[in-house]
C-alpha cells in the first residue's frame, strides 16, 4: 500500500483491489469541498438577507436570532450523532447526497415562506440536512489521506467555510438588492440538488482505516453508548470540545450579525456588506484557514501536542481584534480588524477536525466528529445567535444602532477562555491518541 503516495485502495465491492491514484483524491476532496461549500452558502446567506427579512415580516433581533442560530443549530446539533452513527455502518457518501439533497430542498422552501414559524420550521429541515454534511466527509477524507497529510486534506475540505461564507455574503447580498430575499433562497438552494448526484455517481467508499495500513474489525460498530462512554474517557477529547464550543459562540455570533452590525453602525447598504465580508471572510478567512492546515501537519512532526497548541494560539489572540472591530467608529479600521480576526480565527479550523480523527477509533471517526459539532453547534448556532440579539434588543434604547457591537464584543470575551482548553488537551493528547490506535473496538 503506497498511502504515502496518494495511492489507497477501493472497496471490494467497486473494483478487484483497484487503486485510488492522485487525480481521483483530488476530485474526491474537491467534491467534499464543494459540498461543504453549498452547505455554508445555503446556511450562511440567511445572515445578509436578515435586514431585508426583518423589514418584510416585521420580526424583531431576538426572532432573527432564532432563525439564524436556534432554528437551525438545534437540529443540526442534536441529529449529527445519530445521523454519524448511521455513516458508521453504512455507505458515508449516500449518507452525504441524502442528506445533500434535503438541506438543499428546504433552502428552496425558506423563499416561500410568509410568516416567522413557517421560515422557523424550513431552517430546521435545512439544520436537519446538513447534520449529515461534515461527519461522513471527515470520515472518508481520515480513510483517503495518510496521518501525516490529515491537517492539510481537511484543511482543503475546510475552505467550504470561507468560500461558502463569500458566496453567502457576495451573492445573497447582489440577489437581495436585484431580486429579493425569497429569490435568493431559491437560486441558493438549486445547485445542491444537482451536487448530491454527481456524489452518487463518482464518489468511492474506501475501507475504513485504509490510510493508516489499519483494518476496522469486521463485526458492528461500538453502540452510541460504548462511543460515549469512549469519547468522555479521553481527557484531550472533552478539552477539544469544550474550546470548540466556547469559541464557536463567538464565532457564529459574528458571523450571524456581522452584516448587520456593519449596516447599523457603518451605514454600509447590503450588497456593500456583503462585497466587504466576502473579502474578509472569504479570501483572507480561506488563506488563514488553509494555512492553518498546512502549519498544523508540519509543526505536527516535531511535536504533536502543536496540533492543539495551534488552535489555542490563534483563538484566544482573537479578543484585541475584537475590541477595536466593535469599538471604533472608523470604518477601514473596523474593517482591517475583521480581516485580521478572520485571518487569525480559520486557522483553528483544519488542525481541531484533524486532532478529533486522530483522537477516535476506525469505527467511531464520524460520530467523534459529530459529537464535536454537537458541542459547537449546540452553543454557538444554538445560543450564540439568539443570545447576541436578546442582549441587543436590551441595549438599544440607551445604545441605539450600536447595541449590536457592544453585544457582539461582550461575546468575544469567551476566546480566552476557549484557547485555554485547547492548552489543556495538549497536555494528554500524544497519550490518548496512541490510545485510539491500539483500541480494539
Amino acid at each position: 500500500m503506497k498511502a504515502s503516495n496518494d495511492l489507497a485502495r477501493s472497496t471490494g465491492s467497486e473494483a478487484a483491489d483497484p487503486v485510488y491514484d492522485a487525480t481521483y483524491l483530488r476530485w474526491a476532496l474537491g467534491i467534499l469541498c464543494a459540498v461543504y461549500v453549498v452547505n455554508f452558502f445555503d446556511r450562511q446567506i440567511l445572515a445578509i438577507l436578515l435586514q431585508s427579512i426583518k423589514r418584510d415580516l416585521q420580526l424583531t433581533d431576538v426572532q432573527l436570532g432564532l432563525l439564524s442560530g436556534t432554528a437551525f443549530g438545534l437540529f443540526y446539533a442534536t441529529l449529527g450523532i445519530p445521523i454519524a452513527r448511521l455513516a458508521d455502518r453504512v455507505s458515508r457518501k449516500g449518507v452525504i447526497a441524502v442528506c445533500l439533497a434535503l438541506w438543499s430542498a428546504m433552502t428552496v422552501l425558506c423563499g416561500t415562506a410568509a410568516r416567522f414559524e413557517s421560515l422557523f420550521l424550513y431552517r430546521i429541515g435545512v439544520g436537519i440536512g446538513e447534520a449529515g454534511g461534515s461527519p461522513p466527509a471527515h470520515s472518508l477524507i481520515s480513510d483517503y489521506f495518510p496521518p501525516e497529510r490529515r491537517a492539510t486534506a481537511l484543511a482543503v475540505f475546510a475552505l467550504g467555510v470561507p468560500f461558502g461564507l463569500l458566496l453567502g455574503f457576495l451573492v445573497g447580498g447582489w440577489l437581495d438588492e436585484t431580486v429579493g430575499w425569497r429569490m435568493a433562497f431559491l437560486i441558493a438552494g438549486a445547485p445542491g440538488l444537482a451536487l448530491s448526484l454527481v456524489v452518487v455517481w463518482t464518489l468511492r467508499e474506501p475501507p475504513r482505516g485504509l490510510s493508516e495500513g489499519l483494518e476496522a474489525s469486521g463485526g458492528p460498530a461500538p453502540s452510541l453508548t460504548e462511543a460515549m462512554r469512549y469519547l468522555w474517557e479521553t481527557p484531550s477529547f472533552r478539552h477539544v470540545a469544550a474550546g470548540a464550543a466556547l469559541n464557536a459562540f463567538s464565532a457564529y455570533s459574528v458571523l450571524t450579525w456581522a452584516p448587520a452590525f456593519l449596516i447599523r453602525a457603518h451605514g454600509m447598504g447590503t450588497a456593500e456588506a456583503g462585497a466587504w465580508l466576502a473579502l474578509v471572510v472569504g479570501v483572507v478567512g480561506a488563506v488563514g484557514n488553509y494555512l492553518g492546515g498546512v502549519l498544523g501537519d508540519a509543526w505536527a512532526l516535531r511535536e504533536i501536542r502543536s496540533r492543539l497548541w495551534l488552535p489555542a494560539i490563534t483563538i484566544a489572540s482573537g479578543l484585541p481584534f475584537a475590541f477595536v472591530i466593535f469599538t471604533t467608529t472608523d470604518q477601514a479600521v473596523a474593517l482591517a480588524a475583521l480581516a485580521a480576526s478572520m485571518f487569525v480565527g480559520m486557522m483553528c479550523q483544519a488542525p481541531t477536525f484533524a486532532a478529533v480523527q486522530f483522537l477516535a477509533p476506525l469505527r467511531m471517526r464520524a460520530t467523534a466528529s459529530a459529537v464535536l459539532l454537537f458541542a459547537t453547534n449546540i452553543v454557538g448556532l444554538g445560543v450564540g445567535p439568539a443570545a447576541t440579539g436578546a442582549l441587543s434588543d436590551a441595549l438599544a434604547p440607551e445604545y441605539g444602532a450600536a447595541s449590536i457591537g457592544y453585544a457582539l464584543l461582550a461575546g468575544s470575551l469567551v476566546l480566552v477562555w476557549a484557547g485555554l482548553h485547547f492548552f489543556l488537551a495538549a497536555k494528554t493528547f500524544g497519550a490518548d491518541v496512541e490510545r485510539a490506535r491500539l483500541a480494539a473496538i
